[in-house]
């Protein structure tokens, strides 16, 4: 078995089907692939459509009562598997009859180790208003749209695939993504069931699958289409951003606060040229945030010059806090901090925070006002 493409799925039946129409035609034989349903749901409606495609599609539901939950669903998928390679792809997901093929050919065929990141064009229909329902066409009306985005000036589509790859977990999205099973299995890649609804979950996966040592490749020529379904972008903002807000308590690196401040796409464009400005802001190579205690409250210093290893360059600049061996120094600029709003009685702001370029200051500014008490905050004194 060479993959095994592992789809989470609760009430998006129309979308399943099409999407697994999609993968019984498949060039790549069904003998060589399975399909591994993580069901969060009893549904006579699945089972029944998983019938009809019997011995077109080999396919395996793993099913759970539990509440619609997407990391749970993923991996209840993942751990049913049997492929060389996982490929993890979304209900809403429609494959050309090559996918699968070009994507085990061109990145797998030898034992690669690496993460392959495929197109998936049609993200859009998750930007406009609130949708209660769609029009799904046929599985071939999609398909010819899908084949007529591929052979038209501007492509690839997926904006991905437009900016400088400079930060690679970023663009970790599941709706089409590869990665070796053993690896899931030997450096435990499954995802974080503590995130809940929509968004961020696969980035913090992504981020974990970077730092495991696997490269994120992003391949073009593996592409697919994204199916509109009903959706509410309000809730889906909502969540998303409380799943940020874990993501960057877990992993508190300027990398998230940057994506979490502008988004992956302009954070991958803008990186090279954030990382001069927070030199030239700094003096030395980067900026860093400290917290500690002052009378025994909590205290912030944003813009502490870090070196290259993330230290303080001089222990000035933790004094002011009651014990300096009790001061953790993150390594964050201040665009998003992992804190409770008015959590801190004193912050103060380095002067270098001031030497920062728009929007990069008033995003510091802002943020460093969230999270003081009083409003109130101290420049440069210490």
């Amino acid at each position: 078995m060479k993959l095994s493409v592992c789809i989470p799925y609760k009430a998006r039946l129309d979308n399943l089907r099409i999407a697994l129409e999609a993968l019984a035609h498949q060039a790549m034989g069904p003998s060589e692939f399975e399909v591994v349903i993580g069901a969060m749901e009893y549904s006579t409606g699945l089972t029944e459509l998983c019938a009809q495609l019997e011995g077109r599609l080999d396919i395996v539901t793993v099913n759970s009562s539990r509440d619609f939950h997407i990391p749970l669903a993923r991996n209840l998928a993942m751990r049913s598997a049997t492929g060389e390679v996982i490929v993890q792809m979304d209900a809403d997901t429609l494959l050309p009859p090559t996918a699968l093929r070009d994507l085990y050919d061109r990145h797998f065929a030898f034992g690669q180790q690496t993460c392959v990141v495929g197109q998936v064009v049609g993200y859009a229909n998750n930007e406009d208003g609130p949708v209660e329902t769609v029009e799904l066409r046929p599985y071939s009306d999609h398909l010819a749209a899908l084949e007529e985005l591929a052979s038209a000036p501007g492509w690839p589509a997926d904006p991905r695939f437009q900016v400088p790859h400079n930060i690679p977990w970023a663009f970790a999205w599941t709706g089409l993504i590869a990665v070796p099973r053993t690896a899931v299995v030997a450096r435990n890649l499954y995802f974080d069931e503590t995130f809940r609804g929509w968004g961020v979950d696969d980035l913090e996966w992504g981020f974990r699958v970077c730092a495991s040592g696997l490269p994120i490749t992003l391949s073009p020529q593996v592409y697919a289409l994204h199916l509109p379904h009903a959706r509410d972008p309000l809730a889906n903002q909502r969540t998303e951003g409380r799943n940020y807000e874990r993501f960057l308590a877990k992993w508190p690196r300027r990398d998230v606060e940057l994506c979490r401040f502008i988004g992956d796409t302009r954070a991958n464009s803008a990186w090279p040229e954030y990382l001069d400005a927070l030199a030239a802001a700094s003096g030395a190579r980067t900026l860093g945030l400290a917290v500690g205690t002052v009378k025994g409250e909590r205290a912030a210093r944003f813009g502490i010059p870090l070196d290259r290893t993330d230290k303080p360059v001089g222990v000035e600049h933790t004094t002011g806090f009651d014990l300096t061996e009790h001061v953790t120094v993150l390594p964050l600029t201040g665009l998003s901090v992992p804190f409770r709003s008015q959590e801190f009685s004193t912050v103060w702001l380095e002067e270098s925070i001031w030497r920062l370029p728009e929007p990069y200051l008033s995003g510091v500014v802002t943020e460093a006002k969230r999270v003081a008490r009083d409003a109130a905050l101290h420049t440069g004194d210490r």
